[in-house]
């Protein structure tokens, strides 16, 4: 893999954070097969050890990732032109597959994960950013889902994650016309939640990550199952899994310390697991 990969750092009180860097910044963050190898890695790990909170961001100060190494020393990329030469769908579908599967491991983790735009999303990187359960964008970041310019389209989870994000009306216009969109237009759209100040992406994020970690840990990821599926269910069902899921979290008594905390005005200390 040589000098370059996905860096994880646990931090914070109890290292119940974690911040995962993607670490090629000369290349603009893009993934080859080393880069996705080193994020399944560090999924794996975080798998073993749940931090109460992840925090996503890029490597340097130029790209929070320029998505997939189209270039042609990367051996994915010339098995792709082999494929299309052969009109062979069953390659590119394989690629594709294993792609979502390393991408799927990390937003599938079972904690929230707020990814830190320090700068350019493009393509893979901005479906990455979108698929992360919150987006903090430094002023100078730019999201832009550049595949259709290419002759290709999103192929991350960034389609359907977009579409729940801010809807179909706008997310055809942002995959469709491959536009850039900068962090005002993102946050007046919904694809931010915040806009740090310059250079201060990470910062805001860890801040957010910190905030969720006083929570009650088990309290923080039936809620955000909730979250996540809530889009893909009907009303109802909806409802009748967030009562399933409340009711599972009260009887483990993790709301016993919050609440004698509250009574005695002080702040709370959730136990890990």
């Amino acid at each position: 893999m040589g000098d370059y990969g996905v860096r994880l750092e646990y931090t914070g009180k109890n290292d119940r954070l974690a911040v995962v860097t993607i670490d090629r910044p000369d290349r603009k963050n893009v993934f080859d097969e080393a880069m996705f190898n080193s994020l399944e890695e560090v999924s794996e790990k975080l798998e073993e050890k749940l931090p109460r909170a992840v925090v996503l961001t890029g490597g340097g100060e130029e790209a929070f990732s320029a998505g997939f190494d189209i270039n042609p020393d990367n051996p994915q990329v010339s098995g792709l032109i082999d494929a299309v030469n052969k009109n062979d769908v069953g390659p590119c579908e394989t690629l594709m597959l294993r792609i979502k599967e390393v991408v799927n491991k990390l937003v599938f983790l079972p904690t929230p994960i707020i990814c830190a735009l320090n700068g350019i999303a493009y393509g893979g990187g901005a479906e990455l950013a979108v698929r992360c359960d919150m987006r903090v964008m430094d002023p100078k970041a730019v999201i832009c889902f550049s595949e259709v310019s290419l002759g290709l389209m999103p192929d991350w989870g960034g389609g359907p994650a977009l579409t729940r994000l801010v809807g179909p009306a706008t997310a055809a216009d942002l995959i469709l016309t491959a536009r850039r969109v900068g962090a005002e237009e993102a946050l007046r759209l919904g694809l931010a939640n915040r806009i740090s100040e310059g250079g201060g992406a990470l910062k805001e994020a860890v801040d957010i990550a910190e905030a969720i970690s006083k929570n009650g840990p088990r309290a923080v990821r039936g809620a955000l199952s909730i979250i996540r599926k809530a889009p893909g269910m009907s009303l109802e069902r909806a409802l009748d899994l967030e009562t399933k899921t409340a009711a599972e979290l009260t009887a483990t008594g993790e709301c016993v310390h919050g609440i004698t905390a509250f009574l005695a005005k002080k702040e709370p200390e959730f136990p890990d697991e």
